[in-house]
């Protein structure tokens, strides 16, 4: 299972390696309890999961993150492996897979992550989380115009929102009226494949601060999109 990291870019240590095992297996474990993810076959949940959620990476270049609706730990906690220095919270509104985030971070002994069980519409407007992060993280939550009104709140002017999208065109151009009005700029679009399957990473820029009445809340980020 190395090789696929390896034939990806990203080099791990022995140690860091030895975490995606247990993680995997934590993950199986649970999955029939939560119902977690429905890639259980391990070769695809290497792939498609944690070297994927490792090629984001390259565009965390802060010191602290917060992802947005981590589910499954996708890609917090591949970040936190690969990165001891990064601070990350897990925001999450299902509380059996905050337990289940717990006990990863536990188990991999990575100090460097929190969780934290509430919905973005909420903690976005808390003081301690609004414009406090360098970084913004989502993968598989919504389509990129809601997404943006969930996590752009939470980046510092500066920082940056990464989103990790399949096939992502044609979202990004709906996207670019709210990702206008939220303060932010498309910086950095990077396409790849995993598995024969399209891939992108979004970069957003935040150039300005956002209007404090976003995130809307009572669904209306879903319902009417920016």
């Amino acid at each position: 299972m190395k090789n696929l990291f390896i034939t990806n870019g990203i080099n791990l240590s022995k140690e860091q390696f030895e975490k995606f095992e247990i993680y995997y297996d934590l993950l199986t474990f649970y999955n029939k309890k939560f119902n977690i993810t429905a890639i259980t076959e391990k070769e695809e949940v290497f792939n498609k999961h944690f070297v994927d959620s490792c090629l984001g990476e390259k565009l965390i270049t802060g010191k602290t993150f917060i992802d947005v609706g981590a589910g499954g730990g996708f890609p917090s906690i591949p970040l936190l492996i690969l990165r001891e220095n990064l601070q990350g919270t897990l925001l999450e509104a299902t509380g059996k897979k905050c337990e289940f985030l717990n006990v990863v971070l536990k188990e991999l002994k990575l100090e460097n992550g929190r969780v934290i069980n509430s919905r973005a519409e909420e903690k976005a407007k808390d003081k301690e989380f609004r414009e406090r992060f360098d970084h913004c993280t989502a993968r598989a939550v919504a389509r990129l115009n809601t997404l943006c009104e969930y996590c752009m709140p939470f980046v510092k002017v500066g920082g940056t929102f990464v989103s990790y999208k399949g096939d992502a065109e044609e979202e990004i151009n709906e996207a670019n009226s709210a990702i206008k009005i939220l303060g932010g700029k498309i910086k950095t679009v990077l396409n790849y494949s995993l598995l024969d399957a399209k891939r992108t990473l979004i970069e957003i820029e935040k150039i300005k601060n956002t209007d404090l009445k976003y995130p809307r809340g009572n669904g209306k980020e879903r319902k009417n999109p920016l």
